[in-house]
């Protein structure tokens, strides 16, 4: 049980150290001495939701002073305009005996009135709640714009059509809501007001709490720590959670199961493949015999005999054949000339015509 695991002495004692904050900053401040601080329960969790919610939680001691406005949001009645529209809700909710109720807007009216941004920043700082009929909530997003959510005062649905509408109105004017996102780990909920007795603070967290306790997404097990703070206190803790519920929330989370089925599997084959330190010592010796055997077993190749005992010798360039000489000179860039045969009737070349007629003569002789 979830009440059960919160110490409600450690909340006590977090209540009266929030209480003596407040006095002691309305005494430093001496001013607005009947204002009332709101008492913040702050949630964390271990894992973030995947889609937003807003929890509605009922509190057995209404927490908003009577000096608080609430505003309503309705739907435009057929055949009827802004003023009828309005006096037709009022008359719904005296009938049901609502009276929490400080301003009625239908919907033509929000479109036309407050479609300026000063006029929706004035809207939004006049009421502290905004309640919305059901049959227009889904439209109001685009015509109140995002600061309305980031101050977290977001319209809640209500069904004006149910026969117990006062108390569906009760429960939500009396009650708190937790808004739970699903960008951060952290939610606040409004439990308290620093003008409530100690024990009615106490039976609201505890009321708190153990809606959480079902209705928050993966339920308790989810809930990290608990904190109770006004706006300008520090945080008080009231309750931390145990590392076993982290384990269970792994355990469930069907990618996390995964991961660890992985990573014992790796393990296993890695132990298997893995020799052991007697199979490695075997193992390497029986390398070192094989290794030895061979060597000693192989003989040198025929090739490598030859190799190692010739010597190349140089072939001399006059031993040269003429083709190859021929071919030597005009890499080195000498002229070849082959030597021509003699021809005897030729003239030599250099020798005077004189000299050959007297050979011819002497010959002839």
């Amino acid at each position: 049980m979830a009440a059960a695991d919160v110490d409600l002495e450690q909340v006590r004692k977090a209540v009266i150290a929030l209480n003596e904050f407040v006095k002691k900053g309305k005494k430093d401040t001496k001013l607005f001495l009947n204002e009332d601080e709101t008492i913040m329960l702050n949630v964390t969790v271990w894992k973030i939701p995947k889609r937003e919610q807003i929890l509605k939680i009922t509190l057995p001691h209404e927490i908003r002073v009577e000096t608080k406005e609430v505003c309503l949001f309705t739907k435009d009645e057929p055949n009827m305009n802004t003023d009828q529209t309005q006096k037709y809700y009022k008359n719904l909710l005296n009938k049901h005996g609502v009276k929490n109720i400080t301003q009625i807007i239908p919907y033509k009216a929000l479109k036309t009135e407050y479609k300026p941004f000063e006029a929706k920043r004035r809207l939004l700082s006049r009421f502290d709640l905004f309640l919305a009929d059901d049959r227009i909530r889904r439209l109001l997003p685009s015509h109140l714009g995002k600061h309305f959510y980031k101050a977290k005062k977001a319209p809640l649905s209500v069904k004006l059509s149910s026969k117990n509408l006062a108390k569906e109105l009760n429960k939500l004017i009396q009650g708190t809501i937790l808004p739970i996102s699903n960008k951060g780990s952290c939610y606040a909920s409004q439990v308290a007001h620093s003008g409530m007795k100690l024990e009615e603070v106490v039976e609201n967290v505890t009321a708190v709490i153990s809606t959480i306790e079902v209705q928050l997404p993966q339920q308790w097990k989810n809930v990290k720590i608990l904190h109770l703070k006004t706006t300008n206190s520090p945080a008080l803790p009231i309750y931390t959670s145990n590392m076993y519920y982290l384990k269970e929330l792994q355990k469930k989370d069907p990618k996390k199961r995964k991961q660890i089925k992985k990573q014992k599997k790796a393990a296993k084959m890695k132990n298997l493949e893995a020799p052991t330190d007697e199979q490695s010592s075997e193992v390497t010796n029986v390398l070192f015999e094989t290794v030895e055997k061979n060597s000693q077993n192989i003989k040198p190749s025929i090739g490598k005999k030859h190799c190692a005992e010739e010597i190349p010798q140089l072939v001399p360039i006059d031993e040269q054949t003429p083709a190859k000489k021929a071919k030597l000179q005009k890499l080195q860039g000498v002229a070849h000339t082959t030597p021509k045969p003699v021809d005897e009737n030729e003239t030599p070349v250099g020798k005077k015509p004189q000299q050959i007629k007297h050979k011819k003569n002497a010959e002839n002789a």
